[in-house]
């Protein structure tokens, strides 16, 4: 079959990280804690980022995304906050992610490559691994590149994480597409490619970013491997001549 539809990762995958995120991370926690601080609510910022370091580990061994929302809740309910109003959780959040999406840099050759594909015969959509739907979705209109997709899924929003094959079917079914149709793009060999391969998809590696150790190296091998986004088109390109 002929590749029609392109899922993109985010994070690694179209944007980047300016700064070391451990700074960034504190920063965030602080304004997470003033402002839940403004409504008579206090919390340890530390002991808000162990709850968020064992929910990483949880969704990295089952795949199933239970979202900072919920987190935050579970820890303020624990610490007998248990009727704290939604638009309360919010704004905590909200200040949280001004802070962390301050820190992302899209990718200098984003623009060009959507700019490419664009014009072609391919559809284009985004999965990103995420803990918060809005987070991302604000990022999407920092970017300004949300009018290239036809849809911008993340984790959050569908409980499953990639690699679950859930994730993919979920993503495939917005253009009720075959998994031979369609390749991921991304950064991750855990993630975006063993998902990929799992589910039959054509999976493309940009490895610029990518964080990897030797064992993933020798059990994960992406069909394509690139270093730059503007090498997409012509790798699709030699996909299409070989296929036909």
């Amino acid at each position: 079959m002929t590749i029609r539809y392109l899922i993109f990762d985010l994070g690694g995958t179209l944007m980047h990280a300016r700064d070391d995120w451990q700074p960034i991370h504190k920063q965030a926690d602080d304004a997470l804690v003033q402002a839940l601080g403004t409504h008579g609510i206090e919390l340890n910022a530390e002991v808000f980022r162990a709850r968020l370091h064992d929910y990483y580990q949880q969704r990295d061994k089952d795949f199933h995304e239970t979202t900072y929302h919920l987190v935050l809740r579970e820890l303020l309910q624990e610490l007998h906050h248990a009727e704290v109003d939604e638009s309360v959780l919010r704004s905590a959040l909200d200040a949280l992610f001004n802070v962390t999406q301050s820190n992302w840099q899209l990718e200098s050759d984003a623009i060009e490559m959507l700019e490419q594909l664009k014009s072609t015969k391919y559809r284009l959509g985004i999965f990103s691994n995420a803990g918060d739907d809005k987070d991302v979705q604000q990022l999407i209109e920092t970017f300004k590149i949300g009018s290239y997709f036809d849809f911008v899924l993340t984790s959050a929003a569908c409980f499953y994480r990639k690699p679950h094959p859930r994730a993919f079917e979920i993503a495939l079914a917005h253009w009720n597409a075959d998994p031979q149709e369609a390749a991921m793009i991304g950064d991750s060999l855990s993630a975006d490619i063993t998902g990929a391969k799992n589910l039959n998809m054509t999976s493309i590696w940009i490895s610029r970013r990518a964080q990897f150790d030797d064992d993933e190296m020798r059990r994960i091998q992406p069909d394509f491997s690139l270093r730059k986004l503007t090498e997409l088109l012509p790798t699709l390109d030699r996909i299409s001549i070989s296929r036909i």
